[in-house]
């Protein structure tokens, strides 16, 4: 798979390169001879990309490109016999001005005068020129055996086998990377998404990404070196191969030697970094000790145990970094700093909100108003609690569907926690019903209890019992009260015993108020025992009868 994407993709990638490689030899090189311009009042005279002599002077009201142009056609115009001749140097004077002249025979090439120096090279006039003359005549030579058929056809058949083995090399890159990536897609392949090479699978496409541009990168190097090679081949180009390669050792000089001199730094921040790493763990072997209950500590409650872990983490290795970096190489740099403004900037600009639900979390975490595993009643949501997050609260309601609130917004709403209180005597719930003024409250306390004690999931100690909340102008409302050791059991807990006080009420008569009629009617609205468990519903055994209750009253 990586195989073939890289087979489409690195090709079109590596002509990039090729293409930025040529415009870049092809600015270096541009025509065969050409004059630079150094400074506004300087130009400088190269001869097929060598260098000869650098202009300074206004010569008989000839600026100093003017003068470059000049000894070009005039070099150009040299025959092919006069090349291989030795330069030679005749002083001259002119406009109070000396000078030195360079010529073959009698073809003057171009001359050199006091102003021509750089008083920064601290250099004789004679030994400027003579200097010139040098480089002059190399270029020529140069040339000269260009010419040659012998010097052509040894460039060519060292450039085609240079040609063939780079492409070798480049063919040998491409399979070999195609095998190391499908070797590792196999062995990923092999192993289930439960174990450790799960990341793996989630980072493929960064290591397909990585496996291209380590293929991208040789492949250019060895374009490189083969076009270094070639250059060197061909005397009129060997000075660009001569330059490409003084940029690549001197590339490697550099790197090579900041390495060396940042080693000792690297080395400190090391250090830093693994005593920082080992006063972490022991932290951990701290915290993790106090949330088995090995360790306690005053203020330090198992529900906030793993943010306070956090947060010592984060400030150990906060600290530990900013003690560090200074050491890092680089770290003191313009690039560095750009991109510690551009943080911070950005920090400023998007961390309102975050700091906010941050500082919420703790106080969640910290006022142990929930955790993992509790019954929570939020208002609208109702569930149990999945995950207490940095920045926000994952509930799992009764329908079996994951909620997510911000914690700035649990930190605004009451929090009933049904799960919180339920130790020795477990979580207290409750219900509601209003019977008639008609019906002895005895009665309604002793079939509100029996229905409590019946309902599986609630205890049987301590013992239910029932407060009457209010007198209405119809009713009375009466309130059961019993314990349950599964706070996540409330909601079919609930329905049990609402189904449970409907058998009981019905099996003594009772009538239950709870909606709301214009006029009493001439009968208690009650379900007869024998229609209990119609169509569709199933018989059950065990339940309630009126001959077998024990429950104090009359019917209602």
């Amino acid at each position: 798979m990586l195989a073939n994407s890289l087979c489409r993709r690195l090709p079109a990638g590596l002509a990039f390169f090729w293409l930025a490689a040529s415009l870049f030899l092809a600015g270096l090189s541009g025509p065969v001879v050409a004059a630079a311009q150094v400074r506004p009042d300087e130009a400088t005279l190269h001869y097929h990309f060598r260098p000869i002599v650098t202009l300074r002077a206004t010569l008989v009201g000839a600026s100093p490109e003017y003068r470059v142009r000049r000894a070009l056609a005039r070099i150009d115009a040299l025959p092919a016999a006069q090349m291989q001749q030795a330069i030679e140097l005749t002083p001259f004077s002119i406009e109070d001005r000396r000078g030195i002249s360079l010529h073959i025979g009698e073809s003057v090439l171009f001359g050199i005068v006091d102003g021509d120096l750089d008083p920064e090279e601290k250099i004789s006039l004679e030994a400027a020129a003579r200097r010139s003359a040098d480089e002059l005549h190399t270029a020529l030579l140069a040339v000269s055996e260009q010419r040659r058929p012998m010097v052509l056809v040894k460039g060519i058949g060292l450039s085609l086998a240079a040609t063939a083995i780079a492409l070798l090399l480049l063919w040998l890159i491409r399979r070999a990377t195609a095998f190391i990536v499908r070797h590792f897609e196999k062995v990923i392949d092999a192993h289930p998404e439960s174990s450790g090479f799960r990341w793996a699978r989630h980072g493929w496409a960064l290591v397909q990404r990585i496996a291209q541009l380590l293929m991208g990168f040789l492949w250019l190097s060895v374009a490189y070196l083969w076009l270094t090679f070639v250059l060197a081949r061909f005397p009129l180009t060997e000075p660009l191969g001569d330059r490409l390669t003084g940029f690549l050792f001197g590339l490697l000089e550099t790197i090579g030697v900041g390495f060396i001199e940042a080693v000792p730094a690297l080395t400190t921040a090391l250090v830093i970094l693994f005593l920082t790493k080992a006063f972490n763990d022991a932290l951990g072997n701290f915290f993790k000790a106090a949330r088995a209950g090995r360790v306690h500590v005053h203020g330090l409650h198992p529900e906030t145990v793993n943010a306070t872990h956090r947060i010592c983490t984060i400030i150990v290795w906060g600290l530990g970094i900013a003690v560090a970096y200074p050491f890092i190489p680089m770290s003191d740099s313009d690039a560095f700093k750009g991109l510690s403004v551009m943080f911070g900037f950005m920090l400023t600009l998007g961390s309102a909100g975050i700091v906010n639900q941050l500082m919420s979390g703790l106080v969640l975490v910290y006022s142990r108003a929930l955790s993992v595993g509790d019954f929570v009643d939020l208002g609208e949501t109702v569930g149990v609690v999945s995950e207490v997050g940095a920045l926000s609260t994952k509930i799992i309601n009764m329908r079996n569907e994951e909620v997510t609130i911000p914690n700035a917004v649990l930190v605004g709403n009451p929090i009933k926690n049904y799960s919180r209180l339920a130790g020795a005597r477990g979580t207290l719930v409750s219900t509601k019903v209003t019977i008639g003024y008609d019906t002895p409250w005895r009665q309604v306390h002793a079939l509100l209890i029996a229905a409590a004690e019946q309902t599986p999931g609630l205890r049987a100690l301590p013992k239910p019992f029932v407060y009457q909340r209010g007198l209405g102008d119809w009713y009375v409302e009466y309130e059961l009260f019993a314990h349950m050791d599964k706070p996540l059991e409330r909601v079919p807990v609930l329905s049990a015993l609402h189904a449970n006080i409907q058998d009981q009420f019905n099996s003594y008569g009772v009538q239950i108020m709870s909606p709301h009629f214009v006029m009493q009617p001439a009968s208690n609205v009650v379900v007869p025992r024998d229609s209990w468990h119609a169509a569709p519903a199933e018989a059950e055994a065990g339940g309630p009868t009126a001959g077998s209750s024990q429950q104090p009253g009359t019917t209602g």
